[in-house]
């Protein structure tokens, strides 16, 4: 791995030092936003990170290499670089091998994690079933990887644009904890509620860690979905999305939309229809996820 592994100077001195570091994914830099506030968002992400005390890890795969920490040139180009691969499971392995540009999903920056030796990653929401999934067979390589990756995910829940009750279900059935930080309901991204309970619930970093620790000890594979909900003041009421999201399924269903284009053509219909309100509720709750990451991984260091 050493060889494929490149790790950024402030990363590797983190690590020899004992000191806690958070990884993030990259697909919200190249997939998630336009230039120049995918690359903005970038840094005020890493910098929340910093501010809790821990070292930022963006990871992607850049000159057939996994990059561990990217500098702030690094960022900048990705964030402006066209016809970057999104990777997943299936494909980072590819575009390793052939020399490729590649961001990396929640379940490729698990991968990456992992073998880096991180145990605490920050993201925005993770992929789930899709609504119709029972016809189209569409569910996201995530749920897969938090039941084999010991990674412990920072999120604000899964992304409303998908079936939440089955995402649940087939969390359960992999046998992934799903713990709600700090309250009982499930959050749904944007809102702090889906009016579903989450199957656990912790309140406290330290809890978390614990809980990370114990699995280790028990020698369970797969990590743990740490569900954070978004700032009260950042959210859009689930009532007021329901409609939004069926209306942008029903054109993407119209058009044909399928597989890795879905996530990408909803969000982007849900900026237009909420006039930009989704995506300022986004950068809040991935701020909010890399804040409570960093204590997380505070305390598995402590």
């Amino acid at each position: 791995m050493d060889d494929v592994i490149v790790r950024s100077d402030e990363v590797a001195a983190a690590q020899a030092e004992g000191r806690a570091v958070v990884a993030l994914e990259s697909t919200i830099i190249t997939h998630g936003m336009p230039y120049p506030q995918n690359l903005e968002t970038a840094r005020r992400v890493e910098a929340e990170v910093r501010a809790s005390g821990a070292v930022p890890a963006t990871i992607a795969v850049m000159g057939g290499r996994i990059r561990v920490g990217l500098s702030d040139a690094e960022l900048d180009a990705l964030a402006q670089a066209k016809g970057v691969a999104k990777l997943s499971r299936a494909d980072l392995a590819v575009c390793l091998a052939q020399g490729g540009v590649g961001a990396t999903t929640v379940a490729a920056t698990m991968i990456c994690a992992a073998r880096a030796g991180i145990a605490v990653f920050a993201t925005g929401g993770i992929g789930g079933v899709h609504k119709g999934a029972e016809d189209s067979f569409d569910i996201s390589a995530d749920l897969q990887e938090l039941a084999q990756t010991p990674v412990t995910v920072v999120a604000a829940g899964a992304k409303a644009i998908l079936d939440l009750p089955k995402t649940l279900e087939v969390l359960e059935t992999l046998g992934v904890p799903v713990i709600a930080h700090g309250q009982d309901a499930f959050p749904a991204f944007w809102s702090r509620e889906s009016g579903l309970a989450a199957p656990l619930r912790l309140d406290t970093p330290e809890e978390i860690a614990a809980a990370h620790r114990m699995r280790g000890t028990l020698g369970l594979p797969g990590g743990q979905l740490v569900a954070n909900p978004i700032p009260p003041e950042a959210e859009i009421p689930a009532d007021r999305l329901a409609p939004l999201i069926a209306q942008a399924q029903a054109e993407a269903d119209a058009q044909g939309v399928a597989g890795k284009a879905v996530t990408p053509f909803l969000l982007q219909r849900l900026f237009e229809l909420t006039e930009g309100q989704s995506l300022e509720a986004n950068i809040a709750l991935v701020l909010n996820n890399a804040r409570l990451a960093a204590r997380i991984a505070r305390a598995l260091v402590g």
